[in-house]
C-alpha cells in the first residue's frame, strides 16, 4: 500500500509540475503576444476599440484586416431587419397613442363646454384622463426616436482614421451592444521608444 501511495504521490507531483510550467508558458507567451518588445526600444499605437450599439447578426463586413479606413467609412453593418420592424411597431404605436391622445382631450373639451351639468369629479377625471393620454403619446414618440437611432446604428462606422487591425469577424457572426468586433490604430499615433 505505502508502494502505491509513494508512486502516486510521485505522478501527482511530476503532474503538477508540467501543470505549473505549462501556465507559466502560457503566461509569458501571451504577455509577448500582447507587448512584443526588444531590448532596442518599443513601439506603442493608441488603439481603438469599435463595439456596436445593437445587437444582431453582422450582415456585411466593409473591411479587410489592415486595411486603411478614414473617418466615417463603414465597418459592418448589422442585420437591419429586426430594427425596422421595431421601428414599424414604434410608428404603430404612435399613431394608437396619437388617436386615444386625440379622443381623450375631445371628451375633456366637450366636459369642459358642459361642467355645469356633470360633476367636478367627472370632469377632473377626463381631464386626467387626457393629461395620462398624452404622456403616453409622448413615451411613444420617445420609443420611436429611440427604435429610429437603433436602425441608424446598425451600420458602423469608424471614428477616426487608421489601419484595421485583428479583424475577427465575418457575415453571420453575432455583434453583441459594447462588445468590441473591431479595432484598429489610429492614424498618426505611433509612438516609439529606445534604450540608448
Amino acid at each position: 500500500m505505502t508502494v502505491y501511495l509513494t508512486l502516486l504521490g510521485r505522478y501527482a507531483l511530476t503532474l503538477g509540475a508540467v501543470a505549473a510550467a505549462a501556465l507559466l508558458a502560457f503566461i509569458l507567451w501571451k504577455q509577448e503576444a500582447q507587448t512584443p518588445w526588444t531590448r532596442d526600444g518599443r513601439v506603442r499605437a493608441d488603439v481603438v476599440q469599435i463595439a456596436p450599439d445593437v445587437s444582431g447578426p453582422v450582415a456585411s463586413v466593409a473591411v479587410k484586416d489592415n486595411q486603411w479606413v478614414n473617418r466615417g467609412d463603414v465597418l459592418y453593418s448589422i442585420d437591419p431587419r429586426w430594427l425596422k420592424l421595431a421601428v414599424s411597431s414604434a410608428q404603430a404605436e404612435v399613431e394608437a397613442r396619437r388617436q386615444e391622445m386625440a379622443m381623450r382631450q375631445d371628451a375633456a373639451r366637450r366636459r369642459a363646454q358642459i361642467q355645469g351639468v356633470i360633476s367636478s369629479e367627472d370632469l377632473k377625471q377626463t381631464t386626467s384622463a387626457a393629461s395620462v393620454a398624452a404622456a403616453n403619446y409622448q413615451g411613444a414618440l420617445a420609443a420611436l426616436a429611440l427604435a429610429q437611432l437603433n436602425l441608424a446604428h446598425a451600420t458602423v462606422r469608424t471614428p477616426v482614421a487608421g489601419y484595421v487591425t485583428h479583424l475577427r469577424l465575418l457575415p453571420g457572426d453575432y455583434a453583441t451592444a459594447g462588445v468590441t468586433k473591431v479595432a484598429h490604430y489610429r492614424w498618426p499615433a505611433f509612438l516609439g521608444g529606445g534604450v540608448f
